[in-house]
């Protein structure tokens, strides 16, 4: 292999300049498409991260991980459309609360168990159980992977969702006078009756009911839907100003600086870096550089 190389170290520096060149150049380029064009930039981006990871997994045939894209994108698909239909029927802020809530939770986990798997290893506790260091570390990997590409792909699908459906739920206008009369134990989201009252929320057995501060009581995933879909702090019926972020975390949210910059870093991992690698590749192609 190095005999292979031997006498090509000028033409290994000028591929190496390229390829800083080139990285230098679509981190500007990409910083300034996201400052002026964010719209279109999250949609490029985010068709980038549904594309090019399925795509690499088809060349590699690594089918686990095609199982689970397909598998996801079925369901999402299916939560999307529903979002994005006119009107909006009133059970899909609870669809869209309940699927991408889930999707948290279970990449939320797979990160968990990745990162401890990986510690474990690095401790040499696989030693305990007779396993090969490289199985518990691809385990921790895999599941790292996982739960970092569909916890942040469901993210900017969800907040795709929210503003499709902002604003266009139950009762709710934008004059503030609502579309009709709320009748007593009707959640005004989804304008289905409620079934247990807030004080006897131990005896739920499918949901619980939430009231707010001006008195109207809501399904739970009903009021956590509108949390996400709505994104105002007011009641979605009377529009009594209400601090719902107070009162219901969304997981979706960055609680911090460094997270939002970590999800951009996944991002550009996942969707960008494929792409200069191969502009890099197609570069040195042309100019005969091998």
């Amino acid at each position: 292999m190095h005999e292979k190389h031997r006498g090509h170290e000028a033409m290994h520096a000028e591929m190496v300049l390229i390829l800083i060149l080139s990285i230098f150049v679509a981190q500007v380029a990409l910083v300034q498409w996201k400052k002026l064009h964010f719209r279109s930039y999250q949609l490029a981006t985010l068709v980038a991260m549904m594309l090019i990871p399925v795509g690499i997994s088809l060349s590699h045939q690594w089918w686990r991980f095609i199982i689970s894209w397909l598998i996801f994108s079925l369901i999402t698909g299916f939560v999307t459309f529903r979002a994005t239909r006119q009107p909006l029927d009133g059970s899909t802020p609870r669809l869209v609360y309940k699927w991408f809530y889930l999707l948290y939770k279970i990449s939320y986990g797979l990160g968990i168990v990745g990162y401890i798997a990986v510690m474990l290893t690095l401790l040499g506790m696989n030693v305990l159980f007779r396993a090969k260091p490289t199985t518990w570390m691809d385990f921790g990997f895999l599941c790292l992977y996982y739960g970092l590409y569909y916890g942040v792909v469901s993210r900017d699908l969800a907040e795709i969702c929210t503003d499709k459906m902002a604003a266009k739920v139950g009762y709710y206008t934008t004059t503030g006078l609502p579309a009709r009369h709320l009748e007593a134990g009707i959640c005004s989201v989804c304008g289905n009756q409620l079934l247990v009252s807030p004080q006897n929320n131990d005896e739920a057995i499918i949901e619980q009911t939430f009231q707010l501060g001006c008195g109207h009581v809501f399904h739970e995933f009903c009021i956590r839907g509108w949390c996400i879909v709505g994104k105002k702090q007011t009641c979605p019926y009377c529009r009594e100003k209400v601090d719902l972020k107070r009162m219901f975390k969304n997981p979706w949210e960055k609680p911090h600086l460094l997270y939002g910059q970590l999800l951009d870093w996944i991002r550009y991992m996942v969707a960008w870096q494929p792409v200069i690698i191969a502009a890099v590749q197609g570069i040195n192609y042309l100019l005969g550089l091998e």
